[in-house]
């Protein structure tokens, strides 16, 4: 199977050929039950003609009707009337939906519609140390929330790849933003990295291309589902260091990021997550969790930082129980432009 992060995504065209195939169960009979009529039966699969959009989304919706043990495991693919057999990018009938259920996400993809914001990063002493790049919209008629573009973009199968082209759109706006010896940290989904070894040369390369030092990365884990198999985490954690990188552990506190996970995995950088860090300077439960991750962390040497501090009071907290790092809009917001000294001219 094609790693979805290298695959070219093609638009879908308004007449083709939709393929389907299923690796256990004949689908004639079921078909014929439904009204359905194949164009042909192929060696590989049974072969669909349409001639416009919605008459391929007519047809999708009929193969819906199929039993849902049927769907889970059936494979399908779309291609131009004069599609050159042995090349096709054979999808799950459930990601096949997707994409043709979200056109406008899907465009934004493939036209890489987006661009990186950056949010400084403090020391305890007010100066800033690094950035955070962020995913927005590049085009204000183009918006979207990038919580919900990753989620479509995982439900179609392109989740690897849209993290792929996050992380070099960041690894890209640093060189053109920032000098030699600022931080940048910048996210990934480890459950898009199949191969560390492999996955992760995209983003080494653009780092040597653009004759950048690769200390001056730190990338952070960012997981919105329960991760299964810490051995895989380890070996990226792994490929980033032996590479010069640091790593961090994004949203402790809350979530799947426990306590548990920081230590077994012993990031470089402990982020708490706002939940905990918004009013923490009147609430003992929430202090007394910050202290728990400062004194866990500072066992393995890993630097905390506090995300989402909006507050003087809160960050006066965190300073005093040994956070080093913080990050939120009283510092300073998201900007698409270079950064300058003037973000923090509000608590100087």
């Amino acid at each position: 199977m094609t790693c979805s992060s290298c695959s070219i995504i093609l638009p879908i065209r308004d007449q083709g050929l939709l393929k389907i195939r299923h690796p256990r169960v004949s689908l004639n009979p079921a078909l014929d039950g439904l009204g359905i009529l194949p164009q042909q039966c192929c060696e590989d699969g049974i072969v669909f003609k349409y001639d416009s959009h919605s008459e391929l989304e007519q047809l999708v919706n009929g193969l819906a009707r199929l039993p849902q043990e049927w769907l889970l495991h059936m494979e399908t693919v779309v291609t131009g009337l004069n599609h050159v057999e042995g090349y096709e990018d054979w999808l799950l009938f459930s990601q096949l939906q997707a994409r043709i259920q979200h056109p406008d996400m899907m465009s934004i993809i493939r036209d890489k519609s987006f661009s990186s914001h950056l949010q400084p990063i403090v020391d305890h002493n007010l100066n800033i140390i690094g950035f955070e790049f962020l995913l927005r919209p590049s085009h204000s008629e183009r918006h979207f929330q990038p919580f919900r573009l990753f989620e479509i973009a995982r439900e179609a199968g392109l989740h690897a790849h849209l993290d792929r082209l996050a992380r070099i759109s960041a690894i890209e706006k640093s060189a053109a933003c920032l000098p030699a010896g600022i931080k940048r940290f910048i996210n990934f989904l480890p459950s898009t990295i199949y191969n560390p070894a492999y996955c992760l040369n995209h983003t080494f390369e653009t780092i040597d291309r653009l004759s950048m030092n690769t200390e001056d990365f730190v990338f952070e884990v960012v997981e919105t589902e329960e991760i299964d198999d810490l051995n895989v985490l380890h070996q990226i954690f792994e490929q980033y260091r032996t590479r010069g990188v640091s790593v961090a552990l994004d949203d402790v506190g809350a979530g799947y990021s426990t306590t548990e996970l920081m230590n077994g995995l012993q990031p470089d950088y402990v982020k708490i997550d706002r939940s905990l860090i918004d009013g923490c300077h009147r609430n003992s439960d929430q202090q007394r969790q910050i202290t728990g991750i400062v004194e866990s962390a500072s066992r393995f040497g890993g630097k905390v930082l506090a995300e989402g501090v909006e507050q003087m009071e809160d960050f006066e907290f965190c300073r005093e129980a040994g956070v080093s790092l913080a990050q939120g809009y009283l510092f300073g917001k998201p900007e698409s432009g270079p950064p300058s000294n003037f973000v923090l001219s509000r608590v100087v």
